[in-house]
């Protein structure tokens, strides 16, 4: 994983590396989503309900509208503690991304990905991740 690897925000025109993000907390839960996609949005709850102190939840907006974006989270809630823009899809795929939903789970300590989930989290991947915070 590339940690210079730098977004601009959402809401203002701040950028942000990878690695920027990764100094804050102890695990941070980065999601790539689109308004367009339909199983990010049977996802979003489980977001919802993972948001907490213990992780932090950066979103990756892949290859979408800013309007659609926004009326996403205005419609939705906002799990995301920053929501990096990604127009054309390149960097989603410079992390590794093969499609939108797709989460990694990083640990501050090691800089590394420890964990990936391809398409929509569930409970039990929820669950997972929950389990893996709090046993740290």
């Amino acid at each position: 994983i590339d940690l210079n690897l730098k977004f601009n925000t959402l809401n203002s025109d701040e950028e942000f590396s990878i690695g920027d993000l990764i100094q804050e907390d102890s695990y941070i839960l980065i999601n790539i989503w689109s308004s367009w996609c339909l199983p990010c949005r049977e996802e979003h709850n489980y977001l919802m309900n993972i948001k907490n102190n213990k992780i932090n939840i950066v979103g990756i907006n892949y290859k979408d509208k800013k309007y659609n974006a926004k009326k996403f989270i205005d419609d939705l809630g906002n799990p995301y503690s920053k929501i990096l823009i990604d127009n054309d899809g390149t960097k989603s795929i410079e992390l590794g991304a093969i499609g939108v939903p797709e989460t990694y789970l990083f640990q501050k300590s090691s800089k590394k990905i420890i964990k990936r989930y391809i398409g929509p989290l569930n409970k039990i991947k929820t669950n997972e991740i929950k389990k893996i915070i709090y046993n740290e």
